[in-house]
């Protein structure tokens, strides 16, 4: 197997290394095989010293991917450009003889764009492609740390209500029927304003904390706004939920009297609904829930009490909407 670049890959790649001087350089045979890399190849596990048999580019490629990838490389081995880039996970462990057997270790998948232009003859028969695989992995990770603060509350680390009202979406796109609760702190006001924004946001996420410890396995924990906390109980009938809301009310008012140490009396209060009908209708069912539990005095878990009809309304006029 020839491992040179000739006259006609070297015009070529005098225009591709003028982007990038960190990107890998990489000659495809006229089947597509790898005929050889830059020396930085071996960043993905192209190490051709040590392989009897040069690797498909496909065979880099992760196996969802590959049908995509293949089209687009028989398009340019066919004398078809190639438009743009195309991105696509690579299998990049440290030689290309372990790709196969590591295909679900997380360290070997990283995301890379690939451009290619084909290689002619003087006649215009293809003879194979020569072009730049270039490392597009910070720019992933920065979209998945983007996505992930838009769907997570900063002070907790939670959840947050675009979140939690996404995953009610699914559910009632599935039938619905499991239980919502949603939790506040009591009296967060006047700790406002006798001891400031530190205290409330030490408390909010000590109550983060505990709700956590005290969600079943399978709860949706989120924070909806400022003050209260939501929790989506699946496989859960209303008793069960009752019973969990109650359990967590007077754990958390006991634990608080406990440890305080600015004589701060705090409770938690619960208002509990069926996931059912519409987001709306069922943020509407808990949070009234939980009024009624504070006008009651805090410390409490009341389900909400909406009528039917008002249920079977919302879910005509969101239907009519759409």
């Amino acid at each position: 197997m020839e491992t040179g670049f000739g006259g006609f890959e070297s015009n070529i790649l005098h225009g591709l290394l003028e982007e990038s001087s960190d990107d890998i350089v990489i000659w495809l045979d006229e089947r597509g095989f790898l005929a050889q890399t830059s020396a930085n190849g071996v960043n993905i596990g192209l190490d051709f010293s040590s392989v009897l048999l040069a690797p498909h580019i496909t065979d880099l490629v992760e196996r969802e991917h590959a049908a995509f990838v293949a089209e687009q490389v028989n398009g340019v081995l066919a004398g078809q450009p190639m438009v743009g880039w195309v991105e696509f996970p690579i299998m990049a462990c440290n030689s290309v003889p372990q790709i196969a057997g590591h295909r679900h270790r997380p360290d070997c998948h990283r995301w890379y764009a690939l451009s290619l232009r084909p290689v002619t003859q003087p006649s215009g028969e293809p003879v194979g492609a020569v072009g730049l695989l270039r490392s597009v992995q910070q720019l992933r990770n920065l979209e998945l740390e983007l996505r992930a603060r838009t769907l997570t509350d900063p002070l907790t680390g939670l959840a947050n209500r675009q979140s939690l009202c996404a995953s009610l979406g699914r559910h009632l796109a599935r039938g619905g029927g499991q239980m919502m609760a949603v939790l506040a702190v009591d009296g967060m006001r006047a700790v406002h304003l006798r001891y400031g924004q530190r205290m409330v946001d030490e408390v909010q996420w000590g109550f983060a904390r505990f709700l956590e410890s005290m969600a079943c396995d399978g709860y949706e924990v989120a924070r909806l706004d400022s003050e209260r906390f939501g929790v989506i109980l699946p496989e859960t009938d209303r008793q069960a939920a009752l019973h969990w809301c109650e359990d967590v009310v007077t754990t958390f008012g006991a634990l608080a009297s406990a440890s305080s140490s600015k004589g701060l009396k705090l409770t938690a209060s619960a208002g509990l609904a069926r996931v059912e009908c519409t987001i709306d209708w069922v943020l509407r069912e808990t949070e009234l829930g939980l009024v009624i539990a504070r006008a009651a005095g805090g410390g409490q878990v009341r389900c909400g009490a909406l009528p039917r009809t008002a249920c079977e309304l919302d879910t005509g006029q969101r239907r009519a909407q759409g």
